[in-house]
């Protein structure tokens, strides 16, 4: 008798195995319907978080009447009630809330190579910072056609402490034992500024950029471009632009030829000491630089510091000396000497100081033979402070090649020497409260015998001294040869 064999079933009656069949039957699909689950939950998972964390934050508003905090004995509590349970929040607890940032952790200006081997970034960083923390840094020089870098110790300089403000300067110095672009294929030299002691938080930043072909040994060695170089302070205020003409056409003449200017720009370069600078700038005499940005960043007297040391770095083999004063005082040399054989005779120092011959800028003579308003500021105020035995402010001149930074009266990061002793050789007469005086300057007039007398004005004794007087006319006619006529008449009409 024929056995009774029952149809197989539909296939709607048993899909799961069908399923399987068929997986079985076809590892290629198996494979890419795992990878689509894969993806769907990993997908998934950033909504997931945020739909749980709605939930657990309204829970936490709730007041919660039915917590299983008392379970029946034998009874497991239902995965909702132990999330009800475990996200509940202590009111006690409070939470606090920062937005923006009271100061940037590194605000940088310039970026310089000093030498085959060192590297120095020159920034503001937040003064609490440093005062309350130990921020510190670490150099690294990635090349162009390696996939390795190279790293080195990071020295922390801070040249205005004790000035700053809301901002401190920070020179970074980056040396390396050897070259890190020794074949000149190129590179970047990487900062990281750490916070605080704790290694893991900072931030990286591209400090500086060599593309190759660009590095070049010889400009860190002498002969330098010029003899002379004058880093400016930062100018501001309402500069007068007869002021600034006197004091440019005096200091071309008197470093000579192979010198340059350099000038900052915090908002007082208006259009009118732009034309005075102007024919400078198209001589090649000076160098304007736009540095009204730093306003933004409170720093001490408009980030003086963070200039003259800018200034240090990116014309550190520009010139055999840098000069440091500013726009309202002359240096001079005494009679028997020239700046060649002074400076030759300080050159075993890397630095020397100049001290100040303060001039009254109300005293002058009552002369009828002269116009003073057709006179030169320098060529009318011809009365000096005569105090003896006070503590005098100075300025300097530094071989910038031997210094790490600088400051406003003188440089405490150099190799080697500083002279203070130079009176004998070179001073500066400076004429306070003038380079903003848009008015006659003159409110004093005194009678010729004041030449031979002591003078006293708000208790301080002035004495007559014509020194800078005498050069006028060499100025004068030093400014005209050399400029043309053209701004003077300008500026005298």
């Amino acid at each position: 008798m024929k056995k009774y064999i029952p149809p197989p079933p539909p296939a709607t009656a048993n899909p799961v195995g069908k399923l399987v069949i068929c997986l079985e039957s076809k590892p290629v699909l198996t494979t890419l319907l795992a990878l689509t689950l894969v993806t769907l939950i990993w997908n998934l998972q950033p909504y997931y978080e945020n739909l749980y964390l709605t939930y657990t934050t309204t829970t936490q508003s709730l007041p919660i009447k039915s917590a299983p905090n008392k379970s029946a004995p034998g009874t497991i509590p239902s995965l909702s009630e132990k999330k009800l349970v475990t996200t509940t929040v202590d009111p006690n607890k409070r939470t606090f809330q920062s937005y923006g940032n009271a100061a940037a952790l590194f605000v940088q200006m310039g970026a310089y190579r000093g030498g085959p081997t060192t590297f120095a970034v020159v920034g503001l960083a937040s003064k609490p910072t440093h005062v309350f923390g130990k921020p510190w840094y670490k150099c690294e020089w990635i090349p162009n056609n390696k996939n390795f870098s190279i790293r080195a110790k990071a020295y922390k300089i801070l040249p205005d402490w004790g000035y700053g403000r809301v901002y401190t300067v920070v020179v970074v110095n980056c040396t390396f034992p050897d070259n890190p672009n020794a074949d000149n294929s190129g590179g970047k030299l990487m900062i990281n500024a750490y916070y605080g002691q704790n290694p893991r938080k900072y931030e990286k930043f591209i400090a500086l950029e060599e593309a190759a072909g660009t590095y070049d040994e010889s400009k860190y060695r002498a002969p330098y471009k010029y003899e002379y170089l004058y880093c400016g302070s930062s100018l501001y205020g309402n500069l007068s632009a007869e002021r600034m003409r006197e004091w440019l056409a005096y200091h071309a003449w008197f470093f000579g030829a192979s010198s340059h200017f350099v000038f900052h720009d915090a908002g007082g370069v208006s259009e009118e000491v732009r034309a005075v600078l102007d024919p400078w700038i198209r001589a090649g005499r000076v160098t304007l630089q736009d540095i009204r940005d730093q306003a933004e960043y409170d720093g001490y007297y408009y980030n003086q510091f963070l200039v003259v040391n800018d200034c240090l770095h990116r014309y550190r083999h520009a010139a055999n000396w840098t000069f440091y004063f500013d726009v309202d005082e002359y240096i001079y040399i005494p009679d028997g000497n020239t700046l060649e054989s002074v400076l030759r005779e300080f050159s075993n120092n890397t630095q020397f100081t100049i001290e100040q011959n303060a001039m009254s800028s109300a005293l002058c003579l009552q002369d009828s033979t002269h116009n003073y308003s057709r006179q030169w500021g320098f060529e009318k105020l011809v009365f000096r402070d005569s105090r003896t035995r006070i503590r005098r402010d100075r300025k300097y001149a530094i071989q910038a090649k031997n210094a790490y930074a600088t400051g406003v009266h003188m440089s405490e990061n150099v190799i080697g020497g500083t002279l203070h002793k130079t009176s004998p050789k070179i001073r500066y007469y400076h004429y306070h409260n003038t380079i903003t005086v848009h008015e006659e300057l003159c409110r004093n007039l005194l009678p010729i015998s004041a030449k031979k007398s002591t003078t006293w004005l708000d208790k301080i004794p002035y004495v007559y001294d014509d020194n800078m007087k005498r050069v006028v006319p060499t100025i004068k006619e030093f400014e005209q040869n050399t400029i043309g006529v053209g701004l003077q008449q300008r500026l005298n009409s």
